[in-house]
């Protein structure tokens, strides 16, 4: 986890860029178990000149070798650009659902922002916050909570339809 001024805050530079030791193994449970697995992130700094997109390019190559998604979406604005991807508007995964055909209401985002959770609402998704140390997870609802995505697993496979 990267922190500014003690602040979490996203990756810049590739040797921030770390993925958690159990998403690997939490994606290929979730693939075993009939799930397609999507990512979605916002990524400002491209915006603001603090990310070049080279750099979110081989960030981005890093996650797809190590977890292989079934697709992927960058927002690369900022909240004055008002574009629809950004989260916590839900155009990322209103994309997927039209590219994928994919029934929102039987999908899971699972994210660690307000801002998944509220993406993941608007979509008419469940939501599994993953609480992180120092953040604001008290505050932010969600439909089910868990420390890690490995944790999340279990909470993913006692609900009934899937997508």
């Amino acid at each position: 986890m990267v922190t500014r001024d003690g602040v979490r805050v996203s990756p810049r530079l590739l040797a921030e860029f770390e993925l958690f030791p159990e998403a690997a193994g939490a994606v290929e449970a979730l693939r075993r178990n009939g799930w397609l697995v999507f990512v979605i992130s916002n990524q400002p700094d491209i915006a603001r000149g603090l990310l070049s997109p080279q750099t979110l390019d081989a960030m981005s190559d890093l996650l797809r070798s190590r977890l292989n998604p079934d697709d992927m979406a960058v927002c690369p604005h900022d909240d004055p650009d008002g574009c629809a991807c950004r989260k916590p508007k839900p155009g990322m995964l209103l994309a997927f659902r039209d590219r994928w055909n994919l029934d929102l209401p039987g999908s899971f985002v699972i994210g660690d922002t307000w801002r998944d959770m509220e993406a993941g609402r608007r979509a008419q998704c469940r939501t599994i916050l993953l609480e992180r140390e120092s953040d604001e997870s008290p505050g932010v609802e969600a439909d089910h909570r868990a420390r890690t995505l490995a944790e999340a697993l279990p909470l993913i496979g006692s609900c009934e339809s899937r997508p």
